[in-house]
């Protein structure tokens, strides 16, 4: 873990950037950006001795933030379906971290395996074509091109202000701070169809929040101009149909599935850059799955980021 740095985590009440954001804070002087519309999110962090600051990055306007952050982790995300809103507020948010934090020792952009084109049940590598995973998914359909802007931003200002930069293409994180696999428990405790899509299986790697955490030093050292770009999940290529079933086997209610074209396909991912960069995850995904059950019972409220 860092320790005894000035770092900003921009996103810091999400699903993914929260754990991070508490499990840094003890350690080191770190400061918080969001939009802070939860209360109960911002006094969460507020109680962990993290500076928060009101701020909404599709504005680009961080005026009131210090610039001498040893290291900026860009956790945030633009999902509002409204394609200037959310290019100016991903991209955009880039180069507003950036430029106003030009200084700093290291920047680290969590991006996403939905950059990829779909291609099958290929596992894709940091090198293959980049395409529009998630048009399909309606409530989602700008996320992929929003997301492969924000690295093309990241990437060219990696190099005009000589900044170190990592951009990790996260797959699918969980833990107990909810996830895609904890919306997945909700479904099937309410005995609501999963959708999957009709090219079977549907398999990604799910990474729970410790890895994450844990690879963050190094996912930072990383760092170089050109970009370093790197796939980040866990080391279990896992089906919807198969964390399903055993989450249905964990909530004693079985799973149903809805195959549909509505949905995103398939991306399993090639982790070997990984691997050579920041070493492997921990937490074998029938643990972590068991893990997150545990920690919302039926009935329990969930953040989902």
């Amino acid at each position: 873990m860092l320790e005894g740095v000035k770092v900003l985590v921009a996103g810091a009440t999400g699903q993914v950037a929260l754990p991070l954001t508490l499990a840094l804070a003890g350690r080191n002087e770190v400061w918080a950006t969001a939009r802070f519309r939860d209360p109960a999110a911002r006094r969460t962090l507020e109680d962990a001795g993290v500076t928060c600051v009101a701020a909404d990055l599709a504005d680009g306007d961080l005026g009131v933030l210090p610039r001498d952050f040893g290291y900026v982790l860009n956790f945030s995300v633009m999902k509002t379906n409204d394609w200037g809103r959310d290019l100016d507020g991903n991209a955009g948010g880039v180069a507003a971290l950036m430029h106003h934090c030009r200084g700093m020792r290291a920047f680290l952009h969590c991006s996403s395996t939905a950059v990829y084109q779909p291609d099958g049940h290929r596992a894709f590598a940091e090198t293959d074509p980049l395409g529009d995973n998630h048009r399909v998914w309606r409530f989602m359909e700008t996320y992929s091109i929003a997301k492969i802007a924000a690295e093309a931003m990241a990437r060219g200002l990696a190099r005009q202000l000589e900044i170190p930069t990592t951009i990790a293409r996260l797959s699918v994180p969980y833990g107990d701070n909810g996830g895609w696999p904890a919306i997945h428990v909700d479904m099937i405790r309410g005995g609501v169809p999963i959708p999957v899509h009709v090219d079977a299986p549907s398999v990604y790697n799910p990474i729970h929040e410790d890895d994450i955490v844990a690879m963050v030093p190094a996912m930072l050292a990383a760092a170089a101009v050109p970009a370093t770009i790197v796939n980040w999940g866990g080391e279990d290529a896992v089906s919807i149909e198969e964390w399903c079933a055993y989450l249905g086997e964990l909530t004693g209610r079985e799973a149903t599935f809805q195959p549909t074209d509505q949905t995103i396909a398939s991306v399993t991912v090639d982790l070997t850059r990984m691997h050579e960069l920041v070493g492997h995850a921990r937490v074998p995904w029938r643990e972590g799955f068991a893990r997150m059950v545990a920690a919302h019972p039926a009935g329990a409220s969930r953040s989902t980021g």
